[in-house]
């Protein structure tokens, strides 16, 4: 990779001479204007607004415009006159962690790279310094005229630096929060981190542009002599600034994630359905207690307890009846039973008694 500047660390009395060369790259397609006339490239061309003239590279200077509309010319003397000690020097001021560096100050990245054989066992001490610290290094460096703050940081077996706009350089985020107050249910959260829950992680090397793609497929359609790409069918179309019901989006995001996350192979689906069920069953549980308003839930559970209760006394006292008739039978049956012997004994007594005696003649 080409540097694009060259200089030194300066670790406190340590100088590590580096290269810095830039660690991204745009890959967005870029157009050209032209004549939709005839097709012919528009140039820009730089003219004085005083004389109408075109100006050449050479003749070009800077200027500052003051409030009034004034230029006050500014030549590279001028700003070479000025003391800028980190013009060659990237100075590192204070070692802090990482979480104390706000992302909204993350701009440009770069890689510093060992300039030189020399190089190597400093830049490697710095680099184990940061690693075994768990820390990130601020400092202040100079590049195309102006002084910038940059935090270095380890990736992989490199040191690489981004540059941070300074702290007056954030703008307060006023009047961008919602002016009406909005309060959110439990419930509510809770189906979103079910959500959260079912988008799971995301390995960043997968992603890419899928609009550079298009583009491209597109230009080379023309270029076929085609008629471009034709724009895919949705099927619906999407509206912004419309009233939405909260808990019914949340759920079909989830539905919709599950279903994305099933387009996997046939094995994974299946190795997934027992986790996939559990997580179904607590987003239906969830948003049956999101819709359910609170006051209702306790009446319903106050209604319920005494039937409880009066479905389980009537049981046990079925029970206790049924075992006490199960022990009470058989000596009733027994004594039943001696009775009609008894009686039947007697029937035969008395008839016995009643029946004359025949005379023989």
């Amino acid at each position: 990779m080409r540097s694009i500047w060259n200089g030194a660390i300066s670790f406190g009395l340590v100088s590590i001479p580096i290269k810095l060369v830039n660690a991204t790259e745009s890959r967005s397609v870029s157009f050209r204007q032209i004549h939709t006339e005839d097709g012919g490239r528009v140039r820009y061309k730089k003219v004085c607004e005083l004389d109408g003239e075109e100006v050449p590279q050479a003749e070009i200077g800077k200027a500052y415009e003051d409030a009034d509309g004034t230029m006050i010319p500014i030549t590279e003397e001028d700003l070479a006159a000025l003391p800028l000690p980190t013009a060659k020097t990237i100075e590192i001021v204070a070692f802090v962690p990482a979480g104390d560096i706000d992302p909204l100050q993350m701009d440009a990245a770069y890689y510093l790279s060992a300039n030189g054989v020399p190089a190597a066992k400093p830049y490697t001490l710095l680099r184990e310094a940061l690693k075994r610290s768990e820390k990130v290094a601020v400092a202040k460096y100079a590049l195309r005229g102006r002084e910038r703050l940059g935090m270095l940081r380890v990736v992989d077996d490199v040191i690489a630096m981004h540059g941070l706009l300074w702290p007056d350089e954030i703008r307060a985020p006023e009047g961008v929060a919602p002016e009406n107050p909005v309060s959110v249910r439990d419930a509510e959260l809770d189906l979103a981190d079910a959500l959260m829950a079912t988008l799971g992680e995301v390995d960043m090397s997968t992603l890419h542009d899928d609009y550079r793609t298009a583009v491209e497929e597109m230009i080379a359609a023309k270029a076929e002599g085609g008629e471009g790409v034709a724009p895919p069918d949705t099927g619906e179309e999407r509206g912004g600034g419309q009233v939405i019901d909260l808990m019914a989006a949340l759920e079909n995001s989830v539905r919709a994630a599950k279903e994305a996350r099933g387009e996997g192979g046939e094995g994974e689906g299946k190795a997934e359905g027992k986790a996939e069920g559990k997580a179904e069953a607590e987003v239906t549980q969830l948003t049956s207690r999101a819709r359910t308003p609170k006051s209702t839930d306790t009446k319903k559970s106050t209604s319920k307890t005494p039937a409880k209760k009066t479905a389980a006394a009537a049981h046990k006292s079925t029970a206790k009846t049924a075992k006490t008739a199960t022990k009470k039978t058989p000596a009733k049956s027994t004594a039943t039973k001696s009775t009609a012997t008894k009686k039947t004994a007697a029937k035969k007594t008395t008839a016995k008694k009643a029946t004359p005696r025949k005379r023989t003649a």
